[in-house]
């Protein structure tokens, strides 16, 4: 079975950070394309960024460049997101998703 696992949101001033983290279950972790999502409240689903499997590679939205990062350690099943310098329309609830799976969420909340 398939789990995706999120953690690390929270309460963050502007222009502070966060690490987000994904464990992954139930599958190859290592050769799967990862990525992060958002969903902000009333709006859909935004894709923030994808690490790709094997080899790896990442690609970031435009909102998101520059100040985010993806990692993995697949040795640990986990997928990361160091999010820095942080703007309240980051404000959103982060999924980790792999194909059509998803996890819980982590609420991430910029706010002075």
């Amino acid at each position: 079975e398939v789990q995706l696992v999120e953690s690390g949101g929270g309460l963050v001033q502007p222009g502070g950070s966060l690490r987000l983290s994904c464990a992954a279950s139930g599958f190859t972790f290592s050769t799967n394309d990862m990525m992060w999502v958002r969903q902000a409240p009333g709006k859909g689903l935004e894709w923030v960024s994808t690490f790709t499997g094997g080899y790896g590679s990442t690609t970031y939205a435009n909102s998101v460049k520059g100040r985010f990062t993806i990692s993995r350690d697949n040795a640990k099943n986990t997928l990361y997101l160091q999010m820095n310098s942080l703007k309240p329309e980051d404000t959103a609830v982060y999924y980790c998703k792999m194909g059509r799976y998803r996890g819980q969420g982590t609420q991430v909340t910029v706010s002075s």
